[in-house]
């Protein structure tokens, strides 16, 4: 095939020519190969020119509009490899064939077709297919002028009739249905038209006119096709590549020629003509590493193409950087440390070490800018930039931008830091080849280097955001109006700044559709452009060409619509690094590698950062930045996603703005900033913990001062003169020229509010935009529309939805008269005006929508579909039409719901939160939540309201922990409240349904929400009817006992003086102790019935706990505190008795152990009054210890008496005496004053704990007990004899008042029965007297007579009660009256032998369980049941509760006694002989307050009791108000008519014989609805006369009964519906009964996660937008086709076709490992762990069942016996009942006969391993296991490293709380988030719960 390229003569070709065909001759003559090599020739004949490649030749003929022929495309040296495809293209068109030219991505396939059309001169009609493009683009297109619709042709038509080639690029991007359009074109040649021509073969064109003339086929309307029309395509094969397949009848239209990278020897031939500096060895590594990847075997690995066509770039560089490494380069242009995974990074690592690609040069030097100065050359702008490399200064000539520059003046808002220096140098050296992509996260700074980056080249920028639904049309040229209401094409910003030469920043590269973007790629790669009305945009040098050679002058272009791209033009485009792994489609595809050169932004190092903080803000706090820092930085660098998400809103951009916040008011804590920034309020729980736990690593812990000063704020707002106040932040009220528009809102202020308010001003003074997020209904708009209320500001509202798109968020098209008129949204009228723009429900819109919001935010620049553009920038205005100002006023609030569920709205946090400054709102704290109410109704009982907000609270907290799904807010609480207000008889219980009846239907939802308000003492379903109270029966008579006479004679004998002496008190201390609060569960009993009982609570004690003393102090009712001490191990517990939490103190080092070999402690508490109040003293009865506790502080003194012996150390064998103690009388320790004694000691210590002094009185006696009657008087009982003393002494003693106390006999006598004969009795023994007399009325009621005088009420074991009455005061006689039991009081426990050694008939318990309350005329008591006589208390077919001890309270005023039953203990302490020592019924018992007592029994149950009449019955009435008067009436609808008649006089009307109804007509009488006569409802008769016309009423009761048989059968048809599903499955009745008692535990988690999973499949199910339909809503984009008359103008709503290419959607993969190990079984007993695991494995196989199309999840087990014990297989999935129990038979009873060992961490490891084997969108592993690893010695290190292995696996660990603290530690040495510790193992389905709740919703 050797020949010789014979020249034409000089003058036929033009000069151009002729220098490129001898290019081609010199580089074919080079060739010195032994390939067949194929010549161009190019000769002239008589007939025309020729053009052969080697055998082929083709006739040329002269281009009709030469300026169509491309030019310049045929490189210099033209490789063999493209002369073969030339000959193949000419052979087929030589035959009239259409071709098809398929190969890899790149500008290779256009380039050779152009260069075939340029070898030809060949007109050439080219279009970038696209998704956007129509059937529109490429027959006909309507245009208007002059108000009438013309049909344009388009490239097709175009092409076919001039005879031109039309180059269709990018086949697989069109949609399916468009190219269809030109299969009759290609095979026929033939196309209907539009307008109603034809386009007819040149062939059958011809025929016809043989037979008719031109003009008949002119009127027939036949075109003939030109026999020189040729379609070339250009295409991609898919399905290698994502697109469309083409379409059978398609493709066998065309002939196609694979056209694939150049072969390796012509590359190298090309890529050593550009790097004339490099060795030529560096060169063909380079193509060699390229080659591989391009290769099948990469490509099979997942591996994307490597974008060969680059490589001259690459070489470009390399060549003016040879010191350069090529990794280096090589990144650029393949950027595999963001695209690929660790297994295609390491391959391609691989290549790059095979091919020597490392080592050459050092991998990495720094390189910065070292000047940049202006170079003109030939009329362009160019920038020659000095680049320092190491220690080598290199000058390179760059395209530089349009302004001077600005050389050396460093901008204030930039830090360069080494890094950045670096990216700018490195960006110089690809601008100088290509253009680039910055990769960077979000917020990192993108968008601040691509500006820096202009201005030191002096370019102008043209910011573009890219939006997910942005048309090819939106990139390149819009249609509008002309004023005339001709259409026309308005040129879009990137194609004004090419032919101006700016810098165009695509900003969001990543959101667009890869379709799309197809339309730029022969403007990057050829800067060649066609736009849609024709416009030609040429490179520079190919518009030269056309001025040159062919002599076109540049009016005639420009008429031609032909212009030149300038040279400076260049794109950056910034993006997100793609996601790797991700089920969506990977933006960064080998056709986007082709296009640009990649530049990677490296994350700042943490001294960067702190550098461009200090710098950016000079004075803000150090040591704040670098705690600031260290977080950021630790979250960044883990491997953990969900730290990684957090680490993404910690973005630099969010971190300057944290910075700024802290400078502006430095008191600030950084915690809250973190908190705010990270929105960790709406964190996912696993998230939030993880959050928290870092904070606590960097040091950055909420402290108590900031709380404090939170709380001792006062968060008010005023306005004085002009200037706003809220909280303590300051600003000048605006003035607006609209007021109209600012909000006015009804607002009841409360704290929470305005502090967020408070927040919100800060960050406004600040200039931020803000961002509100929360759950519905917390007042996110009140408070926002009080905010600018407040300041004055006018208010522009615009609110999102799922419809919103960019288009309507900016401008709103309409046509007026033919003409598109834009009305300005919103937006755009906020922006011009300076408003401040409210956008509402920013999270119902898509986020590809709201992402236009940011270059408003960032840029301050936007571009409007009408082409102006909103400018913040003044100094950019000047230039441009069109231009509209940003008010520097303008503002934006953004408000939004928090992402997730149940919300489930795009994450409009997540995409764009870090441009705001974001504000968690939530719901008012109790506090200010009950304000508000109180403002809204101030009617309205504070306890209904306490009730509402603390029962709204708790559901709110369930919310939080994902236990219920929805969110009860603010706004349902106040609608309750509105209701309560106006119709103040409705009960409570009646109006919240006004809420919750939406889950009526929901049985597991209703019964938590039924379960709370019951709890808070709603009694929502309670009847009237339902009221319990204990019956009352009568007391005996009263009987008159005696007196008690004190002896007044002289006899010295009967009145002692008793010597005192006074001491101060020794103290030592204080320590410290620790005082732990925690959270009482906290219940209403009058829920759904009325009972004495109020409330009740546990105390946390544990099973040998034991409580000995409990007492409440006295004082202010809703102040008063409860105090409860157990001794096995010494605690005090306390708690508010109305509050619920309570506080915790261990005193179990604090008694000394000193007495005897039993050490069974017994410790009583009194509380101190005021000034001490919070004070207790603790008393210890057998080591006489007496502690002062500070329940406020945690310090804890020690009082010593001075007189204190040293205890008597005993025997070994125990002292043989009975042990003797002390005791404390605290009657008066609210006075600050107490007596202790020793019992059958003779003297009394009376400790002052004010005064710090003790008076010792020393007595004649010995004291059995002592009864504090009044504070000087008191009523002492001698031991052995029971006689009674009374001791007087003054009230205030001094230590000269020695000897000043008395002692008088008090002798009983009883009552003279006649004949000189009294009646012998024993002294009583006293359980308890009052220290205080009853009043007045309440004696008299008493005793039965009008009286006033002194009087005491005490009880024993054979009186009900006794009053003495002249006691302690008058020392005459005093009358004793009672009422008599009818047998003693048996003290005796049930269940015990009634005689024990020891114990004396009464016993020596320490607790009488008595208590008196005065003002209700009462004494309570505790009563075994067996004194309690209960056939006259419960009916014969009543059974009594089962209860240890009842309430006996004797009421004096109606002489009745009531027995109520108090439950048993849910647990009693094994220690039973200590526990009968305490009290005889396992209850204590203590006075609350004058109208109640309080019980606490000895497992920790504390109940109160409302025993008071009076009191009982007011609450009675409460009670039936909230459950409202519905009294089961008739209702009546009345209608008031005006008649409009006047009454005339009354009269009684007309008798009716028939006694027929009438309504109204002033004549019957016994009518209705009438006036004058006697009837009902009408007006003006004399009285009401009813004839009878009513209807039989129903009552409510019966009607809301359903019948008994019907329930019956409703039960009988589920029973048998159930007993056929189990003879289905083959299952027992004993088997359902057992899988019934796992699967119930779990129904509620189950439940709700299946509420998750059905929301989430419904929005994946989404239908979304589809364009270009012929019916459905107008699409606005498309309006002025349609006035054109185009029909595919509308869109509509339907399933989203797939993205082609995009991945399968595949399964969530999860495994679940569960502990199967000997000790799960061995102490299953302890806390049913292993049960809890097979909860756990039950809830999981039931809440994944009927999804495993989306969840794919298998058991495991591991044990001893190994570590891979399969229970479950992903592939065989229980399905019913009967198969999910015998996988938890086998789990239990592997368990009770495996081997002992732990494989926890073999088990994980395994798990991890075989779970990626499998293809899935993710992985889950959860290890349940008990903390037992330090046993097998494992370290905790070694587990975490396990959990970690495998950055794509998510691994969970719970742990099941083991013995003492291992598990905590454990924890706390694993990754935050990721491992749980179940101390309850209840929590173990919780945790699971939250686990699955937090991950399905981060990928939601």
């Amino acid at each position: 095939m050797q020949s010789l390229l014979r020249l034409p003569p000089p003058a036929s070709l033009p000069a151009s020519s002729l220098r490129r065909v001898r290019c081609l001759l010199n580089q074919l003559l080079n060739h010195r190969g032994a390939a067949p090599q194929v010549l161009l020739r190019s000769h002239t004949t008589s007939t025309g020119d020729t053009v052969n490649i080697g055998d082929v030749s083709y006739k040329l003929k002269a281009p009709k509009n030469p300026e169509l022929v491309p030019q310049n495309y045929t490189p210099e040296p033209l490789c063999q490899a493209v002369v073969h495809h030339l000959r193949w293209i000419m052979q087929k068109d030589l035959l009239g064939q259409d071709i098809f030219l398929i190969g890899p991505p790149g500008p290779l396939r256009r380039s050779i077709a152009m260069q075939y059309l340029e070898l030809t001169k060949r007109e050439v009609e080219y279009i970038a297919l696209s998704r956007d493009t129509t059937e529109a683009d490429l027959k006909q297109r309507r245009e208007i002028r002059a108000g009438t619709a013309f049909y344009i042709d388009q490239c097709a038509v175009r092409a076919a009739t001039e005879g031109r080639i039309l180059v269709l690029e990018g086949l697989e991007k069109a949609e399916r249905n468009v190219l269809p359009v030109l299969n009759n074109l290609l095979e026929n040649r033939e196309m209907q038209l539009e307008d109603g021509r034809f386009l007819m073969s040149a062939e059958r064109y011809d025929k016809l006119l043989q037979e008719h003339s031109r003009n008949e086929l002119d009127a027939w309307k036949i075109v003939r096709v030109s026999e020189d029309f040729r379609v070339i395509a250009l295409g991609l094969p898919v399905p290698k590549y994502s697109g469309n397949p083409l379409d059978p009848p398609l493709r066998s239209r065309f002939q196609a020629r694979d056209i694939y990278y150049l072969p390796f020897k012509d590359q190298l031939q090309i890529l050593y003509s550009i790097g004339s500096n490099l060795p030529a060895e560096r060169i063909s590594q380079l193509l060699s590493f390229a080659t591989t990847l391009c290769s099948q075997e990469s490509s099979s690995l997942g591996l994307p193409d490597f974008p060969a066509d680059s490589l001259a770039a690459a070489v470009g560089i390399l060549d003016a950087f040879p010191m350069m490494s090529s990794q280096h380069v090589i990144q650029r242009l393949y950027p595999y440390n963001v695209l690929l995974g660790k297994e295609g990074r390491t391959a391609v690592k691989d290549a790059l070490k095979r091919f020597e690609l490392t080592k050459s040069g050092t991998s990495y030097i720094p390189m910065r800018i070292a000047s940049v100065e202006a170079a003109q050359d030939a009329g362009h702008s160019l920038a020659r930039v000095n680049i320092c490399v190491g220690d080598n200064n290199i000058s390179i000539e760059v395209p530089g931008g349009t302004r001077t520059l600005t050389n050396g003046s460093k901008p204030r808002d930039f830090i360069r830091t080494p890094n950045h220096e670096q990216l700018l140098a490195e960006m110089m050296q690809s601008h100088m080849v290509k253009d680039m992509c910055l990769i960077g996260g979000k917020g990192c700074g993108k968008t601040v280097i691509a500006k820096q980056f202009a201005d030191i080249l002096g370019y102008d920028i043209e910011p573009i955001m890219l939006y997910q639904d942005m048309t090819a049309r939106d990139l390149l040229q819009q249609r509008y109006t002309l004023p005339t209401g001709d259409t026309a094409w308005r040129q879009s910003p990137l194609v004004t700044a090419a032919l101006e030469g700016k810098l165009v920043i695509l900003d969001g590269i990543h959101r667009v559709n890869p379709g799309t973007l197809a339309v730029l790629h022969r403007l990057i790669h050829d800067r060649e452009l066609t736009l849609y009305d024709g416009t030609r945009l040429l490179r520079q040098d190919r518009y030269q060409y056309l001025k040159e050679d062919l002599q076109l002058s540049e009016e005639r272009l420009q008429e031609r619509s032909i212009f030149p791209i300038h040279p400076s033009f260049r794109i950056i485009a910034l993006a997100e690094p793609p996601v790797i792994g991700g089920n969506t489609q990977q933006w960064l595809n080998p056709e986007l590698l082709t296009m640009f050169l990649f530049h990677e932004m490296k994350a700042s190092t943490k001294a960067e950062e702190i550098q461009i903080m200090r710098e950016m803000v000079p004075n803000v706090p150090k040591d704040a930045v670098e705690q600031l820092l260290t977080l950021t930085h630790k979250l960044r660098g883990t491997k953990d996603p969900t730290a990684q998400s957090l680490a993404s809103s910690l973005s630099t951009r969010q971190l300057l703005r944290i910075c700024r916040r802290l400078s502006q008011y430095p008191e600030e804590s950084l915690y809250h900033a973190i908190d705010k920034a990270c929105l960790s309020r709406f964190l996912p729980s696993l998230a939030r913990s993880a959050l928290q736990k870092n904070l606590r690593d960097s040091g950055i812990e909420e402290t108590k001062g900031d709380l404090e000063r939170t709380l001792d704020t006062e968060y008010t707002c005023e306005i004085i003169s002009g200037i706003l106040r809220v909280g303590s932040v300051t600003v000048p009220v605006f003035h607006p020229d609209e007021k109209i528009k600012v909000p006015d809102v009804l607002f009841y202020e409360n704290t929470q509010h305005m502090m967020v308010m408070e927040d919100m001003l800060k960050d406004f003074l600040l200039g931020e935009h803000l961002l509100l997020v929360g759950n519905q209904g917390v007042g996110k708009n009140k408070i926002v529309d009080r905010f600018l209320h407040l300041l004055n500001r006018p208010r522009e509202y615009l609110q999102l939805h799922r419809d919103t798109t960019v288009q309507s968020l900016t401008l709103q098209p309409s046509v007026k008269e033919g003409i598109i008129v834009y009305e300005d949204s919103p937006l755009v009228k906020a922006v011009k005006r300076g408003h401040i723009l409210v956008i509402d429900e920013a999270d119902k819109a898509p986020t590809n929508v709201t992402c236009i919001l940011k270059t408003l935010v960032e840029s301050g620049e936007m571009i409007l579909s009408d082409g102006r553009r909103l400018v913040a920038n003044p100094s950019h205005m000047d230039k441009r039409p069109n231009v509209i100002a940003i008010h520097p006023d303008f503002r934006m609030i953004v408000l939004a719901n928090r992402p997730g569920f149940p919300f489930l709205g795009n994450d409009f946090f997540g995409a764009i939160g870090d441009i705001f400054s974001c504000h968690a709102v939530d719901n008012p704290l109790p506090q200010s939540e009950l304000a508000m109410l109180r403002q809204y109704g101030p009617n309205v009982p504070d306890a209904v309201l306490n009730k509402l907000v603390a029962a709204f609270g708790e559901l709110r907290s369930m919310a939080d922990q994902g236990i219920i799904t929805y969110p009860y807010s603010t706004r349902e609480v106040v609608n309750i409240v509105k209701h309560l207000q106006k119709f103040p008889d409705e009960g409570l219980a009646n109006v919240v349904r006004n809420v919750f009846d939406f889950d009526s239907y929901n049985q597991e939802m209703r019964e938590i929400v039924m379960n709370s308000l019951h709890k808070h003492g709603i009694p929502i379903g309670a009847k009237p009817t339902s009221v319990q109270l204990a019956k009352e029966i009568p007391l005996p008579e009263i009987r008159f006992f005696g007196h008690w006479t004190i002896s007044q004679s002289g006899n010295a004998r009967r009145k002692l003086m008793c010597p005192t002496e006074t001491n101060q008190l020794t103290i030592k201390g204080p320590v410290y102790l620790n005082i732990q609060e925690y959270s009482l569960e906290r219940h209403e009993s009058r829920s759904l019935s009325f009972t004495e009982e109020m409330a009740h609570w546990r105390l946390p004690l544990n099973e040998v706990d034991i409580v000995c003393d409990a007492t409440v102090s006295s004082g202010n009712e809703s102040e008063s505190t409860l105090y409860v001490v157990t001794c096995n191990p010494v605690s005090l517990h306390f708690a508010k008795v109305h509050e619920n939490n309570g506080y915790y103190v261990d005193l179990y080092d604090i008694f000394p152990r000193t007495v005897g070999s039993i050490w069974q402690p017994f410790v009583t508490v009194a509380p101190l009054g005021h000034p001490l109040t919070g004070q207790v003293v603790l008393h210890e009865e057998q080591s006489n210890v007496i502690l002062l506790l500070d329940t406020k502080s945690g310090t804890l003194r020690r009082i010593l008496l001075s007189q204190e012996e040293p205890p008597r150390k005993s025997s070994w064998w125990g002292s043989k005496e009975a042990q003797e103690n002390h005791k404390m009388c605290r009657e008066f320790s609210h006075k600050n004053w107490l007596v202790f004694f020793k019992e059958n000691g003779n003297s009394l210590s009376v400790l002052d704990v004010l005064e710090g002094t003790t008076n010792t009185i020393s007595l004649p006696i010995n004291l059995k007990s002592v009864f504090l009657v009044a504070e000087d008087r008191w009523l002492l009982t001698e031991s052995k004899t029971n006689r009674k003393f009374l001791l007087t002494k003054p009230l205030h003693m001094d230590a000269e008042d020695t000897g000043v106390c008395q002692l008088h006999v008090l002798s009983e006598e009883p009552v003279d029965t006649g004949f000189g004969i009294t009646a012998a009795t024993e002294p009583s023994n006293l359980h308890v007297i009052s220290s205080d007399q009853l009043p007045s009325e309440n004696l008299s009621a008493a005793v039965g007579q009008k009286i006033t005088s002194p009087n005491r009420i005490f009880s024993d074991e054979d009186n009900f009660a006794s009053i003495v009455v002249g006691f302690p005061e008058l020392l005459s006689p005093s009358e004793v009256y009672g009422w008599r039991r009818k047998s003693s009081l048996d003290n005796h426990r049930p269940g015990e032998p009634l005689f024990q050694p020891g114990r004396s008939k009464f016993g020596n318990v320490k607790h009488s369980n008595c208590v008196t309350l005065l003002s209700a005329n009462q004494i309570v008591r505790v009563v075994s049941p067996a004194n309690v006589p209960l056939k006259d208390v419960y009916p014969k077919d009543v059974t009594p509760p089962q209860s240890t001890g009842y309430l006996e309270v004797t009421d004096l005023n109606s002489k009745k006694v009531k027995y109520i039953p108090v439950p048993r203990p849910t647990s009693v302490s094994p220690y039973t002989s200590w526990l009968s020592k305490i009290s005889d019924t396992d209850i204590l018992l203590a006075s609350l307050g004058s109208k109640g007592v309080v019980t606490v029994d000895v497992g920790g149950s504390v109940r109160l009791w409302e025993t008071g009449l009076d009191s009982i019955q007011r609450s009675l009435l409460e009670w039936k108000n909230m459950i409202g008067k519905d009294d089961g009436r008739p209702m009546q609808i009345t209608v008031q008519k005006e008649s409009g008649l006047d009454v005339s006089s009354p009269k009684h009307g007309k008798m009716d014989p028939d006694n027929t109804p009438h309504v109204g007509g002033n004549t019957w009488a016994g009518g209705t609805g009438g006036r004058d006569t006697a009837g009902l409802g009408g007006k003006g008769g004399p009285y009401r006369l009813d004839a009878g016309h009513t209807v039989y009423q129903v009552s409510q009761a019966e009607k809301d009964a359903v019948p008994e048989e019907v329930k019956r059968a409703a039960r009988e048809m589920a029973e048998k519906a159930f007993k056929q599903r189990l003879k289905e499955i083959q299952m027992s009745d004993y088997d359902a009964a057992t899988y019934e008692r796992f699967s119930n535990s779990v129904r509620r988690q189950v439940q709700s996660l299946r509420v998750i999973l059905d929301s989430l499949q419904a929005k994946g199910k989404e239908r979304q937008w589809l364009r270009h339909q012929a019916i459905g809503e107008l699409d606005d984009t498309k309006i002025i086709d349609g006035l054109a008359g185009e029909k595919a103008i509308y869109k509509r709503r339907g399933e989203q076709e797939p993205e082609l290419g995009s991945p399968q959607q595949k399964p969530k993969r999860m495994r679940l490992l569960v502990d199967v190990s000997g000790s799960m079984y061995r102490f299953n007993g302890v806390d049913g762990r292993l049960e809890r695991s097979m909860e756990a494995t039950c809830m999981v196989m039931e809440a994944f069942e009927n999804y495993e199309h989306k969840f794919k999840y298998d058991v495991v087990g591991h044990s001893g016996d190994g570590f891979n014990i399969e229970l479950v297989r992903s592939d065989v999935i229980p399905k019913n009942n009967k198969q999910r129990l015998q996988i938890l038979k086998t789990m239990h009873a592997h368990s009770q006969f495996c081997m002992s060992g732990d494989y926890t961490l073999e088990a994980t490891e395994c798990a991890i391993r075989e779970i990626t084997k499998e293809e899935a969108d993710e992985y889950f592993v959860i290890v349940l296991s008990d903390a037992n690893l330090e046993r097998y010695g494992i370290p905790p290190s070694r587990f975490a490293q396990a959990l970690t292995v495998n950055p794509q696996v998510n691994a969970f660990a719970i742990f099941i709380g083991s013995l003492g603290d291992q598990a905590e530690r454990l924890q706390r040495t694993l990754p935050a988030g990721r491992s749980f510790v179940a101390m309850d193992t209840k929590q173990i389905p919780q945790i699971l719960q939250q686990i699955f709740t937090s991950t399905l919703l981060s990928n939601a």
